[in-house]
């Protein structure tokens, strides 16, 4: 992965990480990494596409390579957006856990770095499901992304019960709501529907192109 750094020497980075299947990518996910970005004064946020999500089991993922190309086309307009092959270049069949993902990070970064890790409000209440979540809590900051008056009130019963002192690394970020996902673009299409303003354009072209979410035997 390459990374233009800014800043002199000695530089506090801040970085945000995205996480997601982006099966595809779409205007909701740029809308809140944006978003996530300014209000939180982060140099970069780092999208980085799943390989072999073990909570997306009882679905087909589309390959890694046109979810990857997919990401890439919807962030290379931004200078602050970048990709991240490291979880889809793992070993076909492998796992891919966030704690993995943010191990890497730290060492790819080094000590001078203070990493987000950008997820949803109803992911975040599940966080005590993940893999070594108590390591994860302790050496990286968590931004659950919510719609307003959407509440978030069993934060503490969950994550406060177990680990409480990880609360203070958990915030909170409102944004209006958009009523856009991966899944409704997987229907739509599958559906015949037009996706325009639902995704950038050059990902409904590469959609289009490449026949995605479409039923077996569509001819159009």
């Amino acid at each position: 992965m390459t990374l233009y750094l800014p800043g002199g020497t000695g530089k506090e980075l801040a970085i945000g990480l995205m996480g997601g299947t982006f099966d595809p990518i779409h205007l909701g996910h740029l809308v809140t990494a944006e978003e996530v970005r300014l209000r939180h004064n982060l140099d970069h946020v780092i999208f980085v596409p799943s390989g072999n999500p073990p909570h997306k089991e009882n679905r087909t993922v589309s390959d890694a390579e046109h979810r990857y190309l997919m990401t890439m086309l919807a962030t290379i307009t931004n200078p602050h957006f970048t990709v991240s092959r490291v979880e889809i270049d793992q070993p076909p069949g492998t796992p891919t856990y966030t704690i993995d993902t943010v191990r890497y990070f730290h060492n790819y970064f080094g000590s001078n770095v203070n990493l987000f890790f950008i997820t949803g409000a109803d992911a975040i209440l599940e966080i005590i499901t993940w893999k070594d979540y108590r390591e994860l809590l302790s050496i990286c900051s968590f931004i659950a992304v919510t719609r307003p008056g959407y509440s978030l009130s069993k934060l503490e019963d969950t994550i406060g019960a177990v680990c409480p002192q990880a609360l203070c690394n958990i915030h909170i970020l409102e944004i209006p709501a958009v009523a856009i996902s991966s899944t409704l673009i997987r229907q739509r299409v599958a559906e015949g529907k037009t996706i325009k303003y639902l995704t950038p354009e050059s990902v409904t072209e590469y959609i289009i192109k490449n026949r995605l979410y479409r039923p077996a035997g569509t001819q159009v």
